[in-house]
């Protein structure tokens, strides 16, 4: 059964997939906690100053060409002049309302614990409309940049944007790595789940949930969407406590320790699977 029931999703995440999808990430990650009041905080756009959002760096450089993973800090009312990106990004909604779209369509505010792709070369607005608007990008390549739209293309790429009230949570009895014990539930968001694929995922864990996450691939980061958990990387070390926009990376083997007192929602990047235990 569990297996019938993830064909079907992959199917269905399928149709939404395309040739361009990132497969493997060649950056080793390792053992490293960035809490939310340590992100450095910059511009997204310097060239903009402060009519840009701010962007806070959680791991890579978005700069740079390579993968990197960031936090875009949204003034309320703040709306984009039309623009393309020269990459695909990837992102999920942590706090307020955001709308990423055509110019001319109407407003779709997604809420936090919402997802979107944006391909690159498609013109495209982003606005935000809550009191505080806080979202996590994802990149596989760089560096981003901001780019006219009369250098628009097609890619073949097509954007995603799904509320959280559409997200689809499988729950321990549908997926094989997550302890039946543990009312862990899954939302798989891109990428593939064969053996060694770049994929991402949501996890959700239930409020006084106590365990841990092995990772099993040479590449695995983590981002607080909602929530909040402690962190060890062994009983050893002090616990840190992750709010929404922190992030952790964990080496191949490692088995950080997590506990939640309120149910808390993980974004995890990896190169092939982890076991939650």
């Amino acid at each position: 059964m569990k297996k019938n029931i993830l064909v079907a999703f992959a199917l269905l995440v399928g149709a939404y997939a395309n040739a361009q999808t990132p497969t493997t990430d060649d950056i080793k990650s390792k053992n490293e906690v960035v809490t939310a009041d340590q992100v450095e905080w910059g511009w997204l756009n310097p060239l903009r100053g402060d009519k840009s959002p701010a962007a806070g760096k959680l791991w890579g450089d978005r700069t740079k060409n390579g993968p990197a993973g960031f936090l875009v800090k949204f003034k309320k009312g703040f709306s984009s002049p039309p623009h393309i990106h020269n990459i695909t990004y990837r992102g999920v909604v942590i706090k307020g309302l955001l709308h990423n779209d055509d110019e001319n369509a109407e407003k779709q505010w997604l809420p936090a614990g919402s997802y979107w792709q944006q391909p690159a070369g498609e013109a495209h607005i982003t606005a935000a409309d809550g009191e505080d608007n806080l979202a996590f990008l994802d990149i596989q390549e760089g560096p981003y940049l901001v780019k006219p739209t009369s250098e628009a293309y097609d890619n073949g790429e097509r954007p995603i944007n799904v509320d959280k009230t559409n997200m689809v949570w499988l729950n321990a009895n549908d997926i094989q790595w997550v302890s039946d014990k543990s009312n862990v539930k899954t939302a798989f968001l891109w990428g593939s789940h064969e053996a060694n694929q770049l994929r991402a995922t949501l996890i959700k864990l239930p409020a006084d949930f106590k365990g841990s996450i092995k990772n099993l691939s040479p590449n695995f980061r983590a981002v607080v969407i909602s929530g909040k958990v402690t962190h060890q990387f062994s009983k050893k070390e002090a616990e840190n406590a992750l709010e929404p926009g922190s992030y952790f990376g964990a080496e191949e083997d490692a088995e950080p320790l997590l506990g939640t007192d309120t149910e808390t929602v993980i974004y995890i990047r990896s190169n092939g699977d982890f076991e939650v235990k």
